[in-house]
């Protein structure tokens, strides 16, 4: 795929991760409620371009997804190994209380929509998952991503929405993907300022290997879910080849 060479080059680099642990006295909690979910959200750019069919291309391995510890809506601590392998995953990194149309929002979008095709499509839809895992752990409990899973309710597809219980948690999650984001936070692990994040969703193989990175460049639906259907073929082919 001759985009796919191009847009990785900007992902190849590890990613700057910068936590600030302020000394001064602790702020009060702060508690903000989940953004419902926005349907009227606009594609960030128009899509200039006819993708390849699938299998028409290779996916190559770019690297092992991270485990560690996180949280399920219920509060269960759970690796999350557990969510990204055994079938072809999406994962996006996402805070609920995002206000800007052109992040989390349209991932969230983009996301619904593949869920949809996915669940439409008879050898996809037990082979897909999608993952949406918040950076922002001191708003972001259980009960608000809980909450915020209740405008994706069930398809067919699973989607998992998870946090984790504090940023030294999540920091080796963010560093082993390589999600650019910067994060102040207080000598508490609360957050004291806007985070500054680059938007990126990963496309991971049932082996939890990461195979592309999407960007706002390539983050359509059609995209995707040609990359998915290349996985799926991929899969299938080596299954025959094992036989």
């Amino acid at each position: 795929m001759g985009s796919s060479a191009a847009r990785r080059f900007a992902e190849s680099r590890r990613a700057w991760i910068t936590v600030l642990l302020a000394a001064a006295v602790a702020a009060a909690e702060v508690v903000v409620d989940a953004h419902e979910p926005d349907d009227t959200v606009p594609a960030a750019v128009t899509m200039d371009f006819v993708p390849p069919p699938a299998g028409s291309y290779a996916l190559h391995a770019i690297m092992p997804a991270p485990d560690g510890p996180v949280l399920d809506p219920d509060g269960r601590r759970l690796p999350l190994s557990r969510f990204t392998a055994g079938k072809i995953t999406l994962l996006g990194f996402v805070y609920t209380s995002c206000a800007d149309a052109r992040g989390c929002p349209l991932a969230y979008q983009v996301f619904r929509t593949v869920r949809h095709r996915a669940a439409e499509d008879a050898e996809l839809r037990d082979h897909v998952r999608l993952v949406s895992l918040s950076f922002d752990p001191a708003r972001d409990r259980p009960a608000v991503m809980r909450h915020y899973a209740a405008g994706a309710p069930p398809n067919g597809v699973e989607w998992a929405f998870l946090t984790t219980d504090r940023p030294r948690t999540l920091v080796p999650l963010l560093d082993g993907f390589g999600q650019d984001v910067r994060i102040e936070v207080d000598a508490h692990d609360r957050p004291t300022g806007p985070f500054a994040h680059v938007l990126k969703v990963f496309l991971l193989d049932e082996r939890a290997i990461v195979r592309e990175i999407y960007t706002t460049a390539y983050l359509f639906p059609e995209v995707i879910m040609n990359d998915i259907k290349t996985l799926r073929l991929e899969h299938r082919l080596q299954r025959k080849v094992v036989r």
